[in-house]
């Protein structure tokens, strides 16, 4: 009796031994716990980009997310906004229903179910998406104090923020930059407020004073990037030459990008230099008719330069123009250059009195980031990390939130048998005749 009394009082106080160590690490589980991502494209973990910006912060942010119970997206968003709480623990996040709290709808100044309400230091943002990309800038625009301004060159057959570039424009206001027009020829400088200038793809040579005007905003640390197409600014490759980069008269050609579906004249990118822009970079990028590149280490302005984006070695030069217009395209070793290509680069140029180096990018391309080509691969990235190198914002220089597309799995007609045989025929009949062997040993035992 004492036996079973003495085993029964174990039997609880294991019981209760184990009960408590379960409820410990349940608690240890809730308050530190660690999650793996282990999708190829880590479709359920948040961006580089928007784990930089949550560093940015230091107060208490919250997001009102006004759904209603089982409305369309809630889940999505959900799972989004408890990504984020996860990376800052400051983050917290509620959700309201707007037929519920008519009253929090007006004073969050809501107009429509899916309105995402970002508080920080007692500023608003408000987001009618489900998409990380848009709560992540929501959240910028409300860690910044001010805009930075990006100016467009404009008089020379360029595309800008009104023609050609409206869509780079859209991305670089998601981005919290404001851009404007600049008109050198009514102006006497680059304004001072300029974070950067862009020259998107002139048609017409720039005049001397405009030159003397963009020289002088150099030589205080200005930023500037060029993108000039093959056989246009003639006058740009008289000025690029003392920063090094040298551009070359011709077209690239790279037959791996017709294989790829696009045209023999569309050089893909996927080579990429160790640089602050590219770091992250892991699409490739798509440069529609462009020239290729010659850096020149030694330089008037003493600048340093290297090498940005580069093309396979499948690509060369074509320097016969005639060639390409009649669809004629064949590597000639005397007069074309063989890949692989620089069709980007970057060079950091010392300034005056001891003042910040300018820094200065140049692409072989302008059509790269014009509205029809923007949202290719990862064209949009390229441009603007490298406009963030050039505002000097390299903190927040990095990939933009992934799609979530899908990885189909295609079989051959033998592998599909093979799965046939196995999953419906072998395994079964396995599992059967298993059954019937232990059966039959049982039956023999007795």
């Amino acid at each position: 009796m004492q036996g079973k009394f003495k085993y029964r009082m174990n039997t609880v106080a294991l019981s209760i031994m184990i009960l408590g160590i379960l409820t410990f690490v349940q608690i240890l589980s809730t308050r530190h716990f660690i999650r793996f991502d282990l999708t190829e494209t880590k479709r359920y973990s948040l961006s580089e980009k928007s784990i930089k910006v949550l560093k940015l912060l230091n107060q208490p942010i919250k997001a009102m997310a006004f759904y209603g119970e089982g409305e369309f997206g809630r889940d999505r968003i959900e799972e989004l906004l408890q990504e984020y709480s996860y990376n800052y623990p400051q983050f917290s996040y509620e959700f309201v229903s707007p037929t519920k709290n008519p009253a929090k709808v007006k004073e969050y100044g809501v107009q429509s179910h899916g309105t995402i309400v970002i508080e920080y230091k007692g500023k608003r943002k408000r987001v009618i998406s489900r998409e990380e990309e848009e709560i992540t800038n929501a959240m910028l625009k409300l860690i910044r104090e001010e805009k930075k301004t990006i100016y467009f060159l404009a008089g020379h057959g360029e595309k800008g923020i009104f023609n050609g570039y409206t869509k780079f424009k859209e991305a670089l206001e998601g981005e919290n930059y404001q851009t404007k027009e600049l008109v050198l020829l009514r102006e006497e400088k680059v304004p001072d407020d300029a974070s950067c200038l862009v020259i998107g793809g002139p048609k017409k040579n720039l005049f001397d004073p405009e030159l003397q005007a963009i020289t002088h905003y150099i030589e205080n640390g200005g930023k500037l990037i060029i993108m000039i197409d093959p056989y246009f600014g003639s006058y740009l490759e008289e000025f690029l030459i003392q920063f090094g980069i040298m551009l070359n008269n011709n077209t690239i050609v790279d037959k791996t990008s017709r294989m790829l579906g696009g045209e023999y004249l569309f050089p893909v990118v996927t080579r990429y230099e160790p640089h602050p822009i590219t770091r992250s970079l892991n699409y490739a990028s798509f440069f529609p008719v462009a020239r290729s590149l010659k850096l020149k280490k030694e330089n008037t302005k003493k600048a340093e330069v290297e090498a940005l984006a580069k093309t396979g070695k499948e690509a060369w030069g074509e320097a016969n123009r005639e060639g390409l217009i009649e669809g004629k395209a064949s590597f000639d070793q005397n007069t074309d250059i063989p890949g692989p290509l620089v069709i980007g680069a970057v060079a950091s140029i010392p300034t005056k009195e001891g003042k910040r180096k300018a820094r200065l990018v140049v692409y072989g391309d302008s059509d790269f980031a014009s509205n029809d080509y923007l949202d290719v691969s990862g064209n949009k990235d390229l441009i603007l990390s490298t406009i963030g190198w050039l505002a000097e914002e390299e903190s927040l220089v990095s990939i933009r939130p992934r799609e979530w597309g899908y990885t189909p799995i295609i079989l051959t007609q033998a592998q599909s048998k093979a799965i046939f045989w196995i999953s419906i025929v072998i395994l079964p009949a396995a599992v059967v005749g298993v059954g019937i062997g232990i059966l039959s040993y049982r039956r023999w035992k007795e």
